[in-house]
């Protein structure tokens, strides 16, 4: 499974991604079927749904299809595009995913459902507080280069628990359990960004600077830099509250 497909400035992608993309054979592909259009076991077309038809290709026009979707859960009235059995066997020998979502494990906050997508329209990566270590940022990685996919979002929320409990452990100066430890290491850089700000609610601004901070990290990232540059990119970061069940966006909201 190669890269091509895609305008040749994704070249830029060689050697490594090549023979990564090779052992993650199955898993996408980039060629030029579009995958979502639906269409039934028959062969007969179906109407469309508001995440069928055309796939968003450009940053701006993911971000938005996202942002509808997430408008309609706010309100209590979500389409649940693309989740029948036709959908299933239309992405079922490929997959193009128009974006990334890279959010914590929190039960409240499943991606598909906050943004009111269908099946074959994210690439979701979870970690508690998400947090990012290499193997996290070769998953966020995996779409844009593979499968040209146009928006990255890093999405915080309300009520982290994660990072709640991590803020406490470096307040505290204790250790948490396990490999617990190794999530709380990983938010020093916001813990103390936080500090800094002497914030009235220092947990909720923590996990707004630590969406903040990994967006940026990801936006600066040696693979992902050139495709922002060019305009192919987006990398935003987000809060959702679980209060309301809305998005808001922090940072990086791309523009036409």
């Amino acid at each position: 499974m190669g890269i091509t497909g895609y305008p040749q400035r994704r070249t830029i992608v060689t050697g490594g991604l090549a023979a990564t993309a090779a052992l993650l054979t199955g898993c996408s592909s980039p060629s030029g079927a579009e995958p979502n259009a639906r269409v039934g076991a028959a062969g007969a077309a179906s109407t469309p749904s508001p995440s069928a038809s055309a796939r968003p290709d450009s940053p701006s026009g993911a971000f938005a299809r996202l942002m509808q979707g997430n408008r309609r859960w706010v309100k209590g009235a979500p389409l649940h595009p693309d989740q029948d059995p036709r959908r299933r066997e239309a992405v079922a020998e490929e997959q193009k995913p128009y974006a990334v979502v890279l959010s914590c494990i929190d039960s409240r906050v499943p991606p598909e459902l906050v943004f009111d997508t269908g099946i074959g329209d994210l690439f979701v990566i979870r970690t508690g507080g998400h947090v990012v270590a290499p193997v996290v940022t070769g998953s966020v990685e995996y779409g844009p280069l593979s499968a040209g996919t146009p928006l990255i979002v890093v999405l915080g929320h309300q009520r982290c628990g994660a990072i709640k409990a991590a803020y406490k452990a470096m307040q505290d100066r204790t250790t948490l359990p396990g490999n617990l430890q190794a999530i709380s290491q990983s938010l020093r850089t916001a813990y103390e960004a936080t500090v800094a700000q002497k914030a009235a609610d220092p947990v909720d601004a923590m996990i707004r600077v630590h969406a903040r901070q990994t967006a940026a990290a990801l936006r600066s990232n040696t693979s992902l830099s050139p495709l922002a540059a060019e305009g192919d990119l987006a990398v935003v970061s987000a809060y959702y509250s679980l209060d309301t069940g809305r998005v808001d966006v922090l940072n990086g909201a791309p523009t036409d």
